[in-house]
């Protein structure tokens, strides 16, 4: 842990960019709603005291009245919560716009701990290693019931969620050890289910990266995924099958089946591969099966982060377009080879 968390503290350590920023935003809702009530309560209890029973105060024109006190109490409130809700809003966006050189960290939330991997293929298990000053974004999602990866000390926290993935991304302002905790009951040892952050510097998170044994990278361990399901027998360049190739593919505006288009993320590759008909690509017919049940979610992050290789492998190729059946990034098996002919 760092040193602060040795002694007595109101607020965690504050250690990455929108720690600060969440701290200020938070005193600001918690002043504002303090005043409003101190000012409520105080009121109400000179009213109580002032006007108690048998006390010699005035109490004439009692049909007297003004608009304008009410009008201006209604008007600075709604003035004061409106400021603090677009400032929350555009701390919100921003936190879930990571940059575009972020570094993605792969974390998948199962009863009961978090399953972690990086792009270079290393796995940490309720442990995370980042680097100081570089942004990393995460990709989470849950195996089993929705999780929540959540980081104090950088004032962060995402639901993990069944069947879908969410993104937020941070960066690491404070080299330490920080704790990390599911914070949504998610089950009988959901006290159990926490673990760390540790921030390093660059060089020796490099050294730590280099430590974990050479190995195959997620992209390069989706690619052998692609080949063990089929997909090459369709998407590949020697296929007969009216399917896209995926080079390209990644970032880019798909056109939909009836008018639309969806930008091929990583939300969108997923589903691809799960449910392939859910939105239909233009121009290809809908004979992508589904492998919802076949593909665990270790599996559907090494696939979309080899299909998101393909597109900084081929960046600018025109050709590439939604999958067979469905989506751009659907794996199709052997038997969809068959169906599809």
């Amino acid at each position: 842990m760092t040193a602060a968390m040795g002694s007595m503290q109101i607020l965690p350590a504050t250690a990455s960019s929108h720690a600060a920023d969440m701290d200020w935003l938070f005193a600001a809702l918690v002043g504002t709603s303090g005043f409003i009530l101190l000012l409520v309560f105080g009121l109400m209890i000179t009213f109580c005291v002032r006007y108690r029973a048998n006390s010699k105060v005035e109490r004439g024109n009692r049909l007297g009245r003004t608009w304008r006190l009410e009008a201006a109490w209604t008007a600075a409130t709604f003035a004061a919560f409106l400021a603090l809700y677009f400032w929350g809003a555009d701390l919100y966006i921003r936190i879930h716009r990571p940059p575009p050189d972020a570094t993605d960290v792969y974390v998948v939330g199962k009863q009961w701990m978090w399953k972690i991997e990086h792009a270079g293929g290393q796995r940490e298990i309720d442990s995370l290693h980042v680097p100081v000053g570089r942004p990393v974004r995460l990709v989470l999602t849950s195996q089993d019931v929705i999780h929540d990866f959540a980081i104090p000390a950088f004032r962060i926290r995402q639901d993990a969620v069944p069947g879908r993935y969410e993104t937020l991304w941070f960066t690491p302002t404070e080299v330490g050890e920080y704790p990390l905790y599911c914070a949504e009951f998610c089950g009988t040892y959901h006290a159990r289910m926490g673990g760390s952050v540790v921030v390093m510097e660059p060089s020796d998170f490099q050294r730590w990266l280099d430590g974990q044994g050479a190995g195959p990278s997620l992209a390069q361990e989706g690619e052998a995924l692609f080949r063990q399901y089929g997909c090459s027998g369709c998407h590949g360049a020697a296929s007969t099958v009216h399917a896209p190739r995926l080079e390209g593919l990644f970032g880019r505006p798909v056109p939909l089946e009836g008018g639309g288009t969806v930008i091929a993320d990583d939300r969108y590759i997923r589903d691809s591969i799960l449910l392939p008909r859910s939105e239909i690509a233009a121009g290809y017919p809908p004979v992508m099966p589904s492998f919802a049940g076949q593909i665990g979610e270790d599996e559907l992050l090494k696939l979309v982060a080899y299909i998101k290789s393909l597109a900084d492998r081929t960046a600018g190729n025109t050709e590439a377009g939604p999958p067979a059946g469905g989506k751009q990034a659907g794996p199709p098996a052997g038997s969809a080879e068959k169906d599809a002919r």
